[in-house]
């Protein structure tokens, strides 16, 4: 196992189960509903993870759903991918996944929606312009078949 780092975490929500990896398969850490939520197909809704973290300083925490999370809850994570940086990391600053029904669905306290883990930040680039790229051609967008 490599570097370790610690995140300050507080629960606004008592009833939710404490953060850990998943179940020993993954990296990987589960995001769990801190609320109850009832969505009707359509319908846009923050669901709140009950968490503020503080993540140290050079990572960023990416937020995703769970594979299953479409097929068991029918909710769409509607920014695709989640970023929260270093400095979202005050007492009112709660983690919260912005979602998109596509059907009628309910989300109880506890249910597994999410999942994270934390990156190191992009290292610092600059930009070199060029007239022509020196790669090898791969054909453009969509060339590799079906």
């Amino acid at each position: 196992m490599g570097k370790q780092e610690t995140l300050q975490i507080k629960y606004h929500v008592k009833e939710i189960e404490k953060l850990r990896y998943i179940d020993g398969k993954s990296d990987w850490i589960d995001l769990r509903a801190a609320e109850e939520v009832t969505l009707k197909t359509g319908e846009y809704r923050l669901i709140s993870f009950g968490i503020s973290v503080k993540i140290p300083e050079g990572y960023e925490a990416h937020v995703v759903p769970r594979s299953s999370t479409f097929k068991n809850f029918g909710i769409l994570q509607a920014n695709s991918y989640g970023v929260i940086d270093s400095s979202y990391c005050g007492e009112n600053d709660i983690w919260k996944m912005p979602v998109y029904a596509v059907r009628d669905t309910q989300i109880h306290v506890n249910d597994r929606i999410a999942q994270f883990r934390i990156m190191e930040n992009q290292p610092q680039i600059e930009f070199e312009e060029v007239d022509h790229m020196s790669g090898t051609d791969r054909g453009g967008f969509g060339s590799t078949g079906i």
